[in-house]
């Protein structure tokens, strides 16, 4: 991270990369005399946004054996996302078994979001839970709701909030633990995604942020509008067609073709299971009557 006596040359990068207009990050990385730990950084960053653009093979062939061990890191997101599944955790593993490398926080970070994919929250914890950077502690945050243990999530938040109440991150972190617990917050939340709209390149993780508070305060042809806008900017974002089905439900209109849609671009992506859970649960009813 850069010095806080000095200016901090990853900013806008960072920000970028926390708000999904990740082509943009890549756009920003040219930064010149940057430290050699900001060097490792920035290289990360862009790496890693690579691998949310669906770019693994470039990154997998781009990173060899010198490279720092941050970027090591990298290389096996990018291996694991790309389907060798059991390869790039039999490799996490043994890096983490080495005790220097293990207590890296950039290693630890995609250890926790690998195991946090693997749905292993247990194993994701050993290695996220002592935080020590702010994304550590928002990666925390995103496990507990996907346990559905937001009083676990808030605490985490209320050390991030600590350290830095303004830092993208922590907004951010607020703002999903708010949609997860509802009510009153959902206003405020989507002042923050409004916030960021207004401050930063509009992205389809914000547009999706404004049109999940808008389907919790029942304005569903505003969320259709946002999420039309963000289908036009990715249409194989996951979260702009999973959050489409369910707005296209809400409002009564046809939802099977965005369900494909998702289906085909990301066949693990939770909305997708539980409609083929209904579907088996659906099929067997059919037969027991038959």
């Amino acid at each position: 991270m850069a010095s806080s006596a000095g200016p901090d040359h990853l900013f806008n990068l960072r920000n970028s990369f926390y708000l999904g207009a990740y082509q943009d990050a890549i756009n920003k990385s040219d930064i010149p005399n940057l430290s050699p730990d900001d060097a490792v950084e920035r290289d990360s960053l862009v790496y890693r946004s690579y691998i949310a653009l669906g770019s693994y093979q470039l990154v997998i062939s781009e990173i060899d054996s010198s490279a720092p061990t941050a970027l090591q890191a990298v290389k096996l997101l990018a291996l694991y996302l790309a389907g060798d599944k059991e390869s790039a955790i039999a490799s996490l593993q043994e890096w983490l078994n080495d005790a220097a490398i293990g207590n890296n926080p950039a290693f630890r970070l995609i250890a926790g979001i690998i195991f946090m994919h693997e749905q292993n929250y247990n194993e994701a914890f050993k290695h996220t839970n002592s935080g020590g950077t702010l994304e550590l502690h928002a990666l925390n945050v995103q496990i507990y709701l996907k346990m559905h243990r937001s009083d676990y999530a808030e605490k985490q938040l209320k050390i991030m909030l600590q350290i830095d109440e303004d830092h993208t991150l922590t907004q951010l972190a607020n703002a999903w633990v708010n949609l997860a617990v509802g009510g009153s917050k959902i206003q405020e939340t989507y002042l923050i995604f409004q916030d960021f709209s207004e401050k930063n390149q509009v992205t389809p993780l914000v547009l999706n942020g404004k049109a999940v508070c808008c389907m919790h305060m029942g304005r569903f042809d505003e969320a259709e509008t946002l999420l039309l806008e963000a289908l036009n900017r990715d249409s194989k974002d996951a979260e702009s067609l999973a959050n489409i089905v369910v707005c296209s439900l809400h409002l009564g209109k046809p939802a099977a073709r965005y369900l494909s849609q998702l289906k085909l671009s990301h066949p693990d992506h939770m909305l997708v299971q539980r409609a083929s859970s209904a579907e088996v649960i659906f099929e067997r009813a059919v037969q027991a009557i038959a």
